[in-house]
Protein backbone atom coordinates (compact mmCIF):
# COMPACT_ATOMS: atom_id res chain seq x y z
CA UNK A 1 0.00 0.00 0.00
CA UNK A 2 0.73 3.64 -0.13
CA UNK A 3 0.68 5.65 2.93
CA UNK A 4 1.04 9.20 3.90
CA UNK A 5 3.14 9.77 6.95
CA UNK A 6 2.42 13.07 8.51
CA UNK A 7 5.29 14.76 10.84
CA UNK A 8 7.32 12.19 9.32
CA UNK A 9 10.13 14.12 11.16
CA UNK A 10 8.96 13.56 14.22
CA UNK A 11 10.58 10.81 16.45
CA UNK A 12 7.25 8.13 15.75
CA UNK A 13 6.26 9.25 12.79
CA UNK A 14 10.09 8.85 10.93
CA UNK A 15 9.93 5.41 12.84
CA UNK A 16 6.78 4.19 11.10
CA UNK A 17 7.97 5.50 8.10
CA UNK A 18 10.41 3.08 8.03
CA UNK A 19 8.88 0.39 9.08
CA UNK A 20 5.95 0.49 6.29
CA UNK A 21 9.27 0.89 3.78
CA UNK A 22 10.80 -2.28 5.45
CA UNK A 23 7.58 -4.09 4.87
CA UNK A 24 7.75 -3.39 1.18
CA UNK A 25 5.25 -0.75 1.13
CA UNK A 26 5.77 2.71 -0.44
CA UNK A 27 5.46 6.52 1.37
CA UNK A 28 4.39 10.03 1.49
CA UNK A 29 6.37 11.87 3.42
CA UNK A 30 4.41 14.51 4.46
CA UNK A 31 6.24 17.45 6.56
CA UNK A 32 6.31 21.84 7.28
CA UNK A 33 8.88 22.11 5.04
CA UNK A 34 9.15 19.20 2.35
CA UNK A 35 12.33 17.61 3.75
CA UNK A 36 12.72 14.57 5.62
CA UNK A 37 15.98 13.24 7.09
CA UNK A 38 16.38 9.07 7.62
CA UNK A 39 14.43 7.98 4.81
CA UNK A 40 15.18 6.12 1.60
CA UNK A 41 14.23 4.22 -1.48
CA UNK A 42 9.99 4.08 -1.75
CA UNK A 43 9.44 7.75 -0.69
CA UNK A 44 7.93 11.12 -1.94
CA UNK A 45 8.28 13.97 -0.30
CA UNK A 46 5.47 16.46 0.44
CA UNK A 47 4.97 19.48 2.04
CA UNK A 48 1.81 20.65 4.13
CA UNK A 49 0.89 22.63 7.07
CA UNK A 50 -1.48 20.79 9.48
CA UNK A 51 -2.99 24.07 10.04
CA UNK A 52 -4.32 23.84 6.72
CA UNK A 53 -6.98 21.00 5.30
CA UNK A 54 -6.24 21.99 1.85
CA UNK A 55 -2.82 21.69 2.19
CA UNK A 56 -3.05 18.32 3.73
CA UNK A 57 -5.72 16.76 1.23
CA UNK A 58 -3.01 18.27 -1.52
CA UNK A 59 -0.47 16.51 0.43
CA UNK A 60 -2.17 12.85 1.05
CA UNK A 61 -3.63 12.39 -2.87
CA UNK A 62 -2.63 8.96 -4.02
CA UNK A 63 -2.46 7.71 -0.43
CA UNK A 64 -4.34 4.12 0.53
CA UNK A 65 -3.88 5.55 4.05
CA UNK A 66 -3.08 7.77 6.50
CA UNK A 67 -0.60 7.76 9.59
CA UNK A 68 -1.19 10.37 11.75
CA UNK A 69 1.52 11.24 14.03
CA UNK A 70 1.22 15.05 14.37
CA UNK A 71 1.71 16.45 17.71
CA UNK A 72 1.74 19.92 18.79
CA UNK A 73 4.38 21.26 21.45
CA UNK A 74 2.79 20.78 24.80
CA UNK A 75 2.32 24.42 25.45
CA UNK A 76 0.30 24.47 21.81
CA UNK A 77 -2.15 21.76 22.60
CA UNK A 78 -5.11 23.74 23.08
CA UNK A 79 -4.77 25.72 20.40
CA UNK A 80 -3.50 23.61 17.49
CA UNK A 81 -4.65 19.88 18.40
CA UNK A 82 -8.29 20.29 17.58
CA UNK A 83 -7.80 22.32 14.26
CA UNK A 84 -5.10 19.71 13.53
CA UNK A 85 -7.28 16.17 14.31
CA UNK A 86 -10.22 17.74 12.16
CA UNK A 87 -7.40 18.69 9.38
CA UNK A 88 -6.31 15.26 8.63
CA UNK A 89 -10.19 13.79 8.99
CA UNK A 90 -11.15 16.11 6.12
CA UNK A 91 -7.90 14.64 3.66
CA UNK A 92 -8.72 10.91 4.91
CA UNK A 93 -12.23 11.86 3.65
CA UNK A 94 -11.69 13.28 0.41
CA UNK A 95 -9.39 10.63 -0.47
CA UNK A 96 -11.60 8.02 1.10
CA UNK A 97 -8.99 6.32 3.22
CA UNK A 98 -8.42 5.12 6.60
CA UNK A 99 -7.14 6.88 9.65
CA UNK A 100 -4.14 5.53 11.86
CA UNK A 101 -3.37 7.69 14.90
CA UNK A 102 -1.29 6.93 18.15
CA UNK A 103 -2.61 6.93 21.46
CA UNK A 104 -1.23 7.85 24.96
CA UNK A 105 -2.26 6.83 28.18
CA UNK A 106 -3.37 10.64 29.25
CA UNK A 107 -7.20 9.73 28.40
CA UNK A 108 -7.31 7.38 31.77
CA UNK A 109 -6.56 10.35 34.27
CA UNK A 110 -5.16 9.94 37.47
CA UNK A 111 -7.03 6.40 37.87
CA UNK A 112 -4.97 4.68 34.95
CA UNK A 113 -4.72 1.00 36.22
CA UNK A 114 -1.94 -1.63 35.83
CA UNK A 115 -3.55 -3.15 32.74
CA UNK A 116 -5.25 -0.62 31.39
CA UNK A 117 -6.89 -1.43 27.93
CA UNK A 118 -9.64 -0.46 25.55
CA UNK A 119 -12.55 -0.45 27.83
CA UNK A 120 -10.52 0.79 30.11
CA UNK A 121 -12.81 3.88 31.73
CA UNK A 122 -11.81 7.20 30.49
CA UNK A 123 -11.34 10.37 32.63
CA UNK A 124 -10.65 14.27 31.71
CA UNK A 125 -9.00 15.20 34.83
CA UNK A 126 -5.96 16.66 33.02
CA UNK A 127 -6.16 19.45 30.29
CA UNK A 128 -4.11 17.35 27.96
CA UNK A 129 -6.10 14.10 28.68
CA UNK A 130 -9.58 16.39 28.19
CA UNK A 131 -8.13 17.31 24.43
CA UNK A 132 -7.04 13.67 23.64
CA UNK A 133 -10.15 12.45 24.39
CA UNK A 134 -12.21 15.17 22.68
CA UNK A 135 -9.45 14.55 19.56
CA UNK A 136 -10.69 10.29 20.12
CA UNK A 137 -14.26 11.21 20.02
CA UNK A 138 -14.21 13.77 16.69
CA UNK A 139 -12.48 10.14 15.18
CA UNK A 140 -15.50 8.48 16.04
CA UNK A 141 -17.85 10.70 15.14
CA UNK A 142 -16.51 11.44 11.85
CA UNK A 143 -16.81 7.09 11.47
CA UNK A 144 -19.66 6.68 12.30
CA UNK A 145 -21.23 10.10 10.51
CA UNK A 146 -19.01 10.67 7.46
CA UNK A 147 -17.61 7.15 7.12
CA UNK A 148 -13.81 7.96 8.00
CA UNK A 149 -12.35 4.93 9.48
CA UNK A 150 -9.82 5.65 12.37
CA UNK A 151 -8.12 2.73 14.33
CA UNK A 152 -6.18 4.12 17.34
CA UNK A 153 -3.08 2.61 19.39
CA UNK A 154 -2.44 3.74 22.61
CA UNK A 155 0.88 3.38 24.07
CA UNK A 156 2.83 4.44 26.96
CA UNK A 157 6.36 6.42 26.93
CA UNK A 158 8.38 5.64 23.97
CA UNK A 159 12.05 5.35 23.78
CA UNK A 160 14.51 4.10 20.98
CA UNK A 161 15.62 5.56 17.83
CA UNK A 162 18.37 8.64 17.62
CA UNK A 163 15.99 11.12 17.92
CA UNK A 164 14.70 13.25 21.02
CA UNK A 165 12.47 14.64 22.68
CA UNK A 166 11.44 12.12 25.37
CA UNK A 167 12.17 11.62 28.76
CA UNK A 168 14.79 8.62 28.03
CA UNK A 169 17.18 10.86 26.01
CA UNK A 170 16.05 14.56 28.09
CA UNK A 171 16.52 12.86 31.29
CA UNK A 172 16.44 9.54 32.34
CA UNK A 173 19.88 8.50 30.32
CA UNK A 174 21.07 12.27 29.97
CA UNK A 175 23.89 11.39 32.51
CA UNK A 176 24.77 8.08 31.81
CA UNK A 177 28.51 8.66 30.45
CA UNK A 178 29.12 9.92 33.69
CA UNK A 179 27.70 7.36 35.99
CA UNK A 180 23.87 8.59 36.68
CA UNK A 181 20.11 7.53 35.70
CA UNK A 182 17.51 9.57 36.54
CA UNK A 183 13.88 8.34 37.52
CA UNK A 184 11.39 10.94 37.63
CA UNK A 185 9.12 9.24 40.01
CA UNK A 186 8.86 6.26 42.21
CA UNK A 187 11.15 4.27 41.52
CA UNK A 188 9.36 0.77 43.12
CA UNK A 189 6.21 1.13 40.72
CA UNK A 190 5.58 -0.08 37.05
CA UNK A 191 5.63 1.97 34.47
CA UNK A 192 4.44 1.55 30.61
CA UNK A 193 6.64 2.45 27.76
CA UNK A 194 7.03 1.57 23.85
CA UNK A 195 10.06 0.59 22.54
CA UNK A 196 9.83 2.48 19.34
CA UNK A 197 11.01 -0.11 16.48
CA UNK A 198 8.23 -2.36 18.20
CA UNK A 199 5.14 0.00 17.68
CA UNK A 200 6.26 1.59 14.26
CA UNK A 201 6.06 -2.28 13.24
CA UNK A 202 2.58 -3.16 15.31
CA UNK A 203 1.01 -0.15 13.26
CA UNK A 204 2.47 -1.87 10.23
CA UNK A 205 0.54 -4.81 10.76
CA UNK A 206 -2.61 -2.84 11.71
CA UNK A 207 -2.65 -1.40 8.30
CA UNK A 208 -2.32 -4.77 6.91
CA UNK A 209 -5.39 -5.68 8.96
CA UNK A 210 -7.88 -2.75 8.51
CA UNK A 211 -10.10 -3.84 6.02
CA UNK A 212 -11.14 -6.28 7.81
CA UNK A 213 -11.51 -3.88 11.01
CA UNK A 214 -14.26 -1.83 12.43
CA UNK A 215 -14.65 1.50 11.29
CA UNK A 216 -13.90 2.63 14.34
CA UNK A 217 -11.57 0.85 16.74
CA UNK A 218 -8.90 1.37 19.64
CA UNK A 219 -6.34 -1.01 21.17
CA UNK A 220 -3.18 -0.93 23.95
CA UNK A 221 0.24 -1.79 22.94
CA UNK A 222 2.13 -3.68 25.97
CA UNK A 223 4.96 -2.76 25.18
CA UNK A 224 7.63 -2.69 27.95
CA UNK A 225 6.49 -2.58 31.80
CA UNK A 226 9.45 -1.40 34.04
CA UNK A 227 10.03 0.12 37.36
CA UNK A 228 12.64 2.87 37.36
CA UNK A 229 14.72 -0.10 40.09
CA UNK A 230 14.59 -2.58 36.53
CA UNK A 231 15.19 0.17 33.93
CA UNK A 232 18.34 1.19 35.93
CA UNK A 233 19.80 -2.41 36.15
CA UNK A 234 19.38 -2.87 31.77
CA UNK A 235 20.81 0.49 31.52
CA UNK A 236 23.55 -1.26 34.34
CA UNK A 237 23.59 -4.05 31.96
CA UNK A 238 24.29 -2.44 29.22
CA UNK A 239 26.89 -0.02 30.26
CA UNK A 240 28.78 -2.60 32.07
CA UNK A 241 28.84 0.29 35.23
CA UNK A 242 26.88 0.54 38.31
CA UNK A 243 24.70 3.81 38.22
CA UNK A 244 23.73 6.27 40.92
CA UNK A 245 19.95 7.18 41.04
CA UNK A 246 19.34 10.65 40.34
CA UNK A 247 15.86 12.60 40.21
CA UNK A 248 14.42 14.94 38.55
CA UNK A 249 14.35 18.69 39.67
CA UNK A 250 10.62 19.43 39.99
CA UNK A 251 11.30 21.98 42.04
CA UNK A 252 12.60 23.99 39.45
CA UNK A 253 9.59 23.50 36.94
CA UNK A 254 7.60 24.41 39.44
CA UNK A 255 9.37 27.58 39.85
CA UNK A 256 9.42 28.80 36.63
CA UNK A 257 6.04 27.06 35.49
CA UNK A 258 4.36 30.58 36.67
CA UNK A 259 6.56 31.63 33.28
CA UNK A 260 7.07 29.40 31.48
CA UNK A 261 4.26 27.57 29.72
CA UNK A 262 6.35 24.09 29.40
CA UNK A 263 6.57 23.55 32.22
CA UNK A 264 3.54 24.13 33.52
CA UNK A 265 2.27 21.12 30.89
CA UNK A 266 5.29 18.94 32.67
CA UNK A 267 4.37 19.37 35.93
CA UNK A 268 0.44 18.51 34.82
CA UNK A 269 1.76 15.05 34.04
CA UNK A 270 3.75 14.09 36.50
CA UNK A 271 1.39 11.86 38.62
CA UNK A 272 2.31 9.36 35.57
CA UNK A 273 5.70 8.45 37.48
CA UNK A 274 4.22 7.89 41.11
CA UNK A 275 0.98 5.98 39.82
CA UNK A 276 1.53 2.10 38.87
CA UNK A 277 0.23 1.58 35.14
CA UNK A 278 0.54 -0.86 32.78
CA UNK A 279 -0.59 -1.39 29.34
CA UNK A 280 -1.94 -4.70 28.35
CA UNK A 281 -1.82 -6.03 24.81
CA UNK A 282 -4.80 -8.69 24.93
CA UNK A 283 -7.07 -7.16 22.23
CA UNK A 284 -3.97 -6.80 20.03
CA UNK A 285 -2.44 -10.19 19.85
CA UNK A 286 -6.33 -11.96 20.01
CA UNK A 287 -5.97 -9.72 16.45
CA UNK A 288 -2.79 -10.05 15.23
CA UNK A 289 -1.01 -13.34 17.10
CA UNK A 290 2.38 -12.53 19.17
CA UNK A 291 4.26 -10.39 17.06
CA UNK A 292 7.94 -10.36 17.80
CA UNK A 293 8.95 -7.94 20.10
CA UNK A 294 12.29 -7.17 21.35
CA UNK A 295 13.64 -8.36 25.05
CA UNK A 296 13.81 -4.89 27.27
CA UNK A 297 17.08 -5.31 27.96
CA UNK A 298 18.08 -5.63 24.09
CA UNK A 299 15.72 -2.75 23.32
CA UNK A 300 16.80 -0.89 26.88
CA UNK A 301 20.68 -1.87 24.71
CA UNK A 302 19.40 -0.71 21.40
CA UNK A 303 18.24 2.50 22.80
CA UNK A 304 21.25 3.62 24.42
CA UNK A 305 23.33 2.98 21.26
CA UNK A 306 20.86 4.77 18.88
CA UNK A 307 21.67 7.94 21.52
CA UNK A 308 25.45 7.56 21.10
CA UNK A 309 26.04 6.16 24.86
CA UNK A 310 29.26 4.17 25.30
CA UNK A 311 27.76 -0.07 25.41
CA UNK A 312 29.75 -2.84 27.38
Amino acid sequence: MRVAILGANGRVSNAVAGAFLAAGHDVIAVTRSGACKGLTCKVSFRAADASSAEQLIAATAGADLIFNGLNPPYDQWAAKAMPMASNVIAAAKAHGIPHLFIGNVYNFGHAIPVDAGPETRQSAETRKGRIRIEMERSFEQAARNNGVKTIILRAGDFYGTPGTGSWFDLFMIKGVDKGTFVWPGRDDIPHAFAYLPDLANAFVALAERIDGLPAFDSFTFEGHTLSGSAFKRAVEKATGRGMKLGSVPWWMFRLVSPFYGMAREVLEMRYLWNTPHSLSGGKFKALMGELSQTPADLAICNALRDQGKSIA
